[in-house]
């Protein structure tokens, strides 16, 4: 994050030149003015932004359960309340009522602690997330965040840093061997996700020319970044699917090979926080994406255009923030009723060998972009559609290279070596272009149906050997039974 620090500011410096100046005005504006918030407002505004997440909390499972069974041709929740609207609510009361046990093996301390930490972090991010512009508040008027500085979305990269502790030390800290492998995964997905989620975020600093989210916000004036900036945001979008840990990224919780992961020996409310955190932690990446590349709580167009923007003044703009985060809130389920889990070293390859070498050359033609329109006079449009050009070409040429992997195994001559899944004493999975052995049940199936065809042969009066002709060269090969040339 240090990195990100030092760059991004650097790479934003050419934006401030007066070549620019009147292409980023937006970029220079003010940002919010917390001026007139007295400790009142300061504490309406942080007790608001917790009711809003666990009420959201509470929305979410049940809007998830919802578009799920909808998708799976159910009727999802349907008894508690109207329209099952009191599922959640009925879940959070078992949860809170139900037996707390701990582990005996566990570090008492940390395996407490762990849970608390991740809600905790969880709750930091929405302090700068601006919900809307200035509005009147029991006669002061205050804009709808709680603060903001010149370096909110660093801060929140280090909210989202130290949350994953919880996960980490609450896997460690279970004194069992799901969790603790829960727990390693965890940290190598967040290492690698989070690299590409920060060098997403860089050239939305170049174009804003700032990392406070209110003047963000108040640089899409004109255009919303997720349209220039396409890349990045569809990094940024993949990198937030791995790190909250849901479908197809949920490998620290894969029930199919951890039985739980991290929260295997949790339960009643120390459970329910990794529960809540998690989701809160879905809100707050979908904010972050709302505010940073879809306009934060500007109106969508035509209603920005309507009565000198009349939709971005008032109360308007917290109900279009609340669209757009629950739009992507929707996604979310949408993907996890739709794709499956990758395996694990597919996982940590996509991180490590596409999402951040693309998001470095994305980084590096932002940056380049600006730098010729602030020592020359290219046209935009000309640059990037050269720039188009260049990477359709080159993507069509990455479609003739063949296949490396094809070319070794046709030098190799053939199939891989067998892979001994037990030579270190325990089973071990094979890793991609390894191929475990034939196991004997199938040796023995094959042997038992040559020698049926071998007796079906011999009822027919074709030729045919005895046992005793039989060499054990034939037996080892599955050929016992069948005629001899």
């Amino acid at each position: 994050m240090a990195v990100l620090a030092g760059l991004a500011p650097a790479l934003a410096a050419p934006l401030t030149s007066p070549v620019l100046a009147q292409a980023t005005d937006a970029a220079t504006t003010p940002g919010a003015d917390f001026s007139n918030d007295n400790g009142w407002i300061v504490l309406l505004k942080a007790v608001g932004i917790i009711v809003f997440l666990l009420v959201s909390v509470l929305i979410a499972i049940w809007f998830e359960r919802k578009v799920v069974a909808r998708m799976q041709i159910r009727p999802g929740p349907n008894v508690h309340g109207p329209f099952g609207l009191l599922q959640s609510l009925a879940d959070a009361m078992k949860l809170l009522l139900k037996e707390d046990i701990n582990v005996k093996a566990a570090d008492k301390v940390v395996y407490i602690v762990a849970p608390m930490i991740s809600v905790f972090c969880s709750l930091l991010t929405f302090a700068v997330i601006p919900l809307g512009p200035e509005v009147s508040i029991f006669g002061i008027v205050t804009p709808l965040q709680l603060t903001d500085f010149p370096v909110a979305v660093l801060y929140i990269l280090a909210a989202t840093s130290v949350g994953v502790y919880g996960i980490v030390l609450g896997g460690w800290a279970s004194g069992s061997t799901y969790p603790l492998l829960g727990a390693v995964r965890s940290t190598a997905q967040v290492i690698s996700y989070e690299l590409a989620m920060g060098l997403s975020l860089v050239s939305v600093f170049v174009l804003a020319g700032s990392m406070s989210t209110s003047q963000i916000v108040e640089s899409q004036t004109q255009v919303w970044w997720f349209l220039p900036l396409l890349p990045a945001f569809v990094i940024y979008f993949i990198s937030m699917v791995g790190e909250v840990n849901r479908l197809p990224f949920d490998l620290p919780e894969a029930e199919g090979e951890l039985v739980s992961g991290f929260m295997t020996e949790y339960s009643s409310m120390k459970f329910a926080w990794f529960f809540l955190a998690e989701y809160i932690n879905m809100l707050n990446v979908s904010a972050v994406a709302t505010t940073l590349f879809f306009g934060g709580w500007r109106a969508p167009w035509p209603l920005s255009a309507i009565n000198d923007g009349m939709f971005n003044e008032g109360w308007w703009p917290v109900l279009w923030f609340l669209a757009k985060l629950w739009l992507f809130m929707f996604v979310f389920v949408w993907i996890r009723g739709t794709l499956l889990r990758f395996r694990y070293d597919q996982f940590m390859k996509f991180g490590w060998k596409v999402l951040i070498p693309a998001a470095l050359v994305w980084i590096v033609a932002v940056a380049g972009v600006q730098g010729v329109r602030q020592f020359t006079d290219v046209d935009l449009r000309t640059l990037l559609i050269g720039l188009a050009v260049v990477a359709v070409v080159g993507i069509g040429l990455s479609f003739l290279i063949p296949e490396r992997r094809g070319q070794a195994e046709a030098a190799a001559g053939g199939e891989p070596e067998p892979f001994d899944a037990f030579a270190a004493g325990y089973p071990v999975p094979p890793l991609p272009g390894q191929v475990l052995p034939p196991s004997p049940r199938r040796l023995r199936a094959q042997a038992q149906g040559a020698q049926a065809s071998g007796a079906t042969a011999t009822i027919e009066g074709s030729p045919r050997v005895t046992d005793d002709e039989q060499t054990d060269d034939q037996v080892a090969d599955g050929e016992e039974g069948m005629p001899r040339g």
